[in-house]
């Protein structure tokens, strides 16, 4: 029976927050006197994960940026971290970045497309709908990128 329970994995949502917001819009109100056309909209994402104090809690922080471009003038410019808290517990040791940079990300995605919607939405433009992310793809990427660093690094030896 205590076997059983030591296997048992553990994945809990503990908090989802921001952790910081931002709005700019530099070139209101002229920018809204203009022909809108199609903006160019550039999204970037970002991961952050961190280990609290107490063992089995994570920090995992989705970055988001988004900047609206009307030809050469910015529209604006929505800065989100959207947080949470987690309690992960009895993952083996090569899954846990999988939990942390790709299943917490994928619960936080909604939370944060929500605060940019919103604040776009006051910002006096249109309601923006960003487009689901592919964080397992992300971290195939970024795993590929390390391997990449580590054959320079060896090569160069």
């Amino acid at each position: 029976m205590a076997e059983e329970q030591a296997q048992q994995s553990t994945f809990d949502i503990r908090k989802i927050y921001i952790k910081d917001i931002s709005v700019e819009s530099p070139n209101a109100p002229g920018i809204f006197l203009k022909d809108p056309g199609a903006p160019e909209v550039n999204v970037d994402a970002s991961i952050h994960a961190s280990k609290l104090e107490q063992d089995g809690f994570y920090e995992v922080t989705l970055g988001m940026t988004i900047t609206s471009k009307i030809g050469e003038e910015t529209g604006f410019l929505v800065e989100v971290q959207q947080a949470g808290v987690f309690n992960i517990i009895g993952l083996p040791d090569a899954d846990l970045p999988l939990a942390l940079e790709i299943a917490c990300p994928n619960i936080l995605l909604p939370f944060a497309r929500e605060a940019v919607s919103d604040l776009v939405g006051k910002a006096g433009f249109p309601q923006l709908l960003l487009s689901p992310i592919n964080f397992e793809g992300l971290y195939q990427q970024k795993l590929e990128h390390q391997a990449a660093e580590k054959a320079k690094t060896e090569a160069e030896q």
